[in-house]
């Protein structure tokens, strides 16, 4: 079936011109004028170049006058693919590229004969007036076109042949062939006015698809699936294919329509669209000109009219090549300028990680968040960045407004590999430290906040916010997060030569529960900021929840002392679990996008669930269930659990087939009476050969659990540090820990040698520490990073705290008694151990 002349679902000017040049012979056997005569006979000698019958004489007979214009009905009515003899193209060609059959000739297997519409039917349709620059997108389509249905399912609409013409429909079209006297637009001939042209303008509705809607979004802006085949009747076995247009401006044509139906994003390719625009603005260029029955008798020469045409057509082809070069270049812009990240979840905030941000427009915050703790205009710490508004969440937490952009090529140091690439557990050891006491408030690490209420029952975080009440403890707490740990932590934890840093914080981050005093959701953006920081200094984050609801160990970093009803044998216990669970299925739902992958690596269950006092079972199975909520929504990283306090022995087997979880210790000499009792040697010597060979027993799978790491140690050899054993509570260290248990209570001095015992020294200022003890301090914590390293690796308890030196790596550093890099260390645990006694030391071990 040859095909039609038509571009992006248009008839053609052509088709147009045809029906005047018809109409425009019917008229001359009526109007018999001079004027009338010479129009018809020019307009003939142009249209066919060169005729059989040369007219030469305006005195024509009459005869004559109606023999041409009977010959010239005669031609348009029966003539099918065969052109008039004069005519210089091969008949072949011209057949094959503009005289396709009609829709009613192919259904009836009758000659390709087009029908000719009644003379009933309004001559205004017939117009083939060339477009103005506008007309594209305000012209109904005119003329006897191919209707399509806009729905698969409806049958083609019937073509009408005598009623009055209705309003034009989305996506219906019927195609006319062209007669074989008139070329396609593009071809050689110059575009013809109808004398219709001076009648008003139709508006156009709209529907349907034209090179401008093309050119001007047309293909992004429609998205309505595939567009359903021109409803055209088909004879038996007709092929349903497509073929291309030879004559000028077929290929035009044949790209434009097919520009069209890709626009359902099935088959739409940068060619076929480059393809489709060149050919449409070739036909709107010949269309865009017109030319006045004045100007062609005035005698304009057809070389002016080509080169206008080639000028029009330059034009669109070069918009249609930038346009092509945009839809290239924007793209790869955008894949550039993300290659130094992974953008996770979208949010609304825009910009890169490190720039810094500005507060919205307090008016544009919505009402219904206004404070809250989504409204910026709440938050104390308003510097650096994520401080725009956005209410988008992941898993129910807010994303805070973090930036779009971060960087995963940093590294901590030259020792360990950048974000972007996998940290190699178990060969490479971790070095870290906890940010301890900071999103959970710990008495010994800030005491300030809780001497102001001596003997008024403020002894953890919980109480404290119960005495401040909701208004002033949301302010003091958070003035505590915004000024306790900074982005300068960050740096300076990377600067110590560290690479890991874990993250301890309450429940209450997430959500509350009917009756919890503490302040709630304002930790999580604090949390989020020090994911970024940490990032930003290529250190990697475990997180840590460090306290759960109902309370999992009763002390007072869980922010509830005394209280310890989770997984307990009750009602209320089985849904304090629960809720944990619920919590961890947001966390990991949050912390499984991409953005975190690089970044937070390591996953913790919950902080030091007492076992001694739970009951291990249940708090296994619970731990199973966890591990596989937290799988569930994609979190790929390694999973850690406590050892609850029953020996890293007895996890041998444990959690089989669960992958990738961490057995996670914490050492300490000070909270036992045996080993707080040790001589300074003696504790060096119980750190490399007890402690290390713990860790080499219990990463073996064969000997152990496997993984193992210790998330919590210090370097202080007393417990004399204030609060350190809870608020009002005295020291084994010097016998007065007098706890309300009286299993509880040490009354007796712990000292080496029970004699002597006082904390002045160690409570002490760093600067009157002496030679001897400043060096066991500094050998004693690199005596555990030895043996620690023989598991996983370490985190140190914790980073900074208000006054106590022995338990903050910052303040050791400054005072000598850390490794002023964590990877590069004077003693090792084959060195010599020396005899602190004879360096002045006092040790009366017993």
């Amino acid at each position: 079936m040859a095909p039609y002349a038509v571009s992006g679902g248009r008839i053609e000017t052509s088709e147009r011109r045809s029906k005047s040049r018809r109409r425009a012979a019917d008229e001359d056997e009526e109007v018999d004028t001079p004027r009338r005569r010479s129009t018809h006979r020019r307009r003939d000698s142009t249209n066919e170049h060169s005729t059989s019958r040369p007219r030469t004489s305006r005195a024509t007979a009459a005869g004559d006058r109606e023999e041409e214009a009977s010959r010239r009905r005669s031609t348009h009515r029966h003539s099918t693919s065969r052109p008039r003899e004069s005519l210089s193209r091969p008949r072949e060609s011209r057949h094959s590229s503009s005289r396709p059959r009609t829709a009613t000739a192919a259904a009836s297997g009758e000659s390709s004969r087009p029908r000719r519409e009644s003379s009933s039917r309004p001559r205004r349709e017939s117009s083939s007036r060339p477009q103005t620059a506008g007309d594209a997108s305000s012209r109904p389509r005119t003329g006897r076109s191919r209707r399509t249905s806009q729905s698969p399912t409806k049958k083609p609409a019937p073509i009408a042949t005598a009623a009055p013409r209705e309003a034009p429909r989305a996506h219906t079209y019927r195609y006319e062939p062209l007669p074989p006297t008139v070329r396609a637009v593009g071809g050689d001939q110059p575009a013809r006015r109808s004398r219709y042209d001076d009648e008003p303008q139709r508006t156009y509705d709209g529907t349907g698809e034209t090179p401008d809607a093309r050119l001007m979004g047309g293909l992004a802006d429609a998205e309505p699936g595939p567009e359903p085949e021109p409803a055209l009747e088909r004879g038996a076995g007709e092929s349903r294919s497509r073929r291309s247009r030879s004559a000028p401006g077929g290929g035009a044509a044949a790209s434009a329509k097919s520009t069209s139906r890709g626009r359902s994003g099935k088959n739409t390719s940068i060619l076929a669209i480059l393809s489709g625009l060149g050919g449409a603005a070739r036909s709107r260029a010949a269309e865009n000109r017109p030319v006045s029955m004045d100007s062609m008798e005035s005698g304009d020469p057809k070389g002016a009219a080509v080169k206008k045409r080639q000028c029009g057509r330059c034009f669109w082809i070069l918009l249609a090549v930038t346009i092509i070069l945009l839809i290239i270049i924007i793209p790869v812009a955008v894949v550039v300028s993300k290659k130094k990240g992974t953008a996770s979840s979208s949010n609304n905030s825009t910009g890169k990680y490190g720039e810094e941000s500005k507060l919205p427009d307090a008016s544009t915050i919505p009402t219904e968040y206004k404070n809250t703790y989504l409204d910026p205009y709440t938050w104390l710490d308003t510097t650096d960045f994520n401080l725009t508004f956005t209410s988008q969440m992941v898993g129910g937490l807010s994303v805070m407004g973090l930036f779009n952009d971060y960087d995963d090529t940093t590294r901590a140091n030259d020792n360990v590999p950048p974000l972007n690439e996998p940290f190699p557990y178990g060969k490479m050891p971790i070095r870290g430290v906890n940010v301890g006491g900071w999103l959970i408030l710990e008495p010994f690490i800030t005491p300030s906040y809780f001497e102001k209420y001596a003997n008024q029952g403020v002894v953890d975080e919980s109480t404290l916010s119960k005495k401040l009440g909701a208004t002033e403890a949301k302010q003091t707490i958070e003035t505590h997060y915004k000024n306790f740990v900074t982005e300068s932590t960050f740096k300076e934890i990377r600067d110590a030569g560290l690479d890991h840093v874990r993250i301890p914080f309450g429940y209450w981050a997430v959500r509350v529960y009917d009756g919890d005093p503490f302040v709630p959701n304002v930790a999580w953006r604090y949390l989020l900021r020090a994911i970024e920081w940490a990032r930003k200094y290529g250190l990697r984050v475990k997180l840590d929840l460090h306290s759960a609801p109902g309370g999992q160990n009763g002390w007072n970093h869980s922010g509830m002392q005394g209280v310890m009803n989770w997984l307990s044998n009750t009602t209320e216990g089985r849904q304090y679990g629960q809720d944990t669970l619920e919590i961890h299925n947001q966390l990991s739902q949050f912390f499984a996008q991409p953005r975190y992958k690089n970044i937070v690596t390591l996953y913790g269950l919950v902080n030091e669930p007492k076992m001694t006092a739970l009951d291990p079972n249940t708090v296994i199975t619970w731990s199973e269930e966890a591990y596989k909520v937290v799988r569930k929504n994609g979190y790929n990283g390694y999973i850690v659990f406590g050892d609850g306090f029953r020996g890293l022995a007895t996890w041998k087997g444990a959690f089989e087939g669960y992958s990738d979880m961490v057995l996670d210790v914490h050492q300490y000499v000070i909270f036992n009476v045996n080993l707080i009792s040790f001589t300074h040697s003696k504790k060096i010597d119980f750190a490399c050969n007890a402690w290390g060979n713990q860790m080499t027993t219990s990463v073996n799978t064969a000997t152990g659990f496997g993984p193992t790491i210790v998330g919590e140690w210090g370097q202080a050899d007393t417990d004399c540090t204030p609060y350190l054993n809870n608020v009002g509570v005295g020291s084994r260290w010097e016998g007065t820990l007098n706890l309300p248990a009286a299993a509880d209570q040490v009354l007796i001095p712990q000292c080496p040698g029970g004699k002597g015992c006082n904390c002045t020294m160690p409570n002490g200022s760093p600067s009157d520490y002496p030679d001897a003890y400043r060096q066991f301090l500094l050998m004693f914590a690199e005596a555990q990073m030895n043996a620690f390293e023989k598991g996983w690796g370490w985190l140190y308890w914790t980073w900074d705290t208000e006054s106590a030196t022995q338990w903050s790596y910052k303040k050791s550093l400054a005072a000598q008694i850390v490794p002023q890099k964590a990877y590069s260390r004077s003693f090792n645990c084959d060195s010599n151990i020396p005899d602190f006694a004879s360096m002045g030391l006092t040790e009366n071990d017993s």
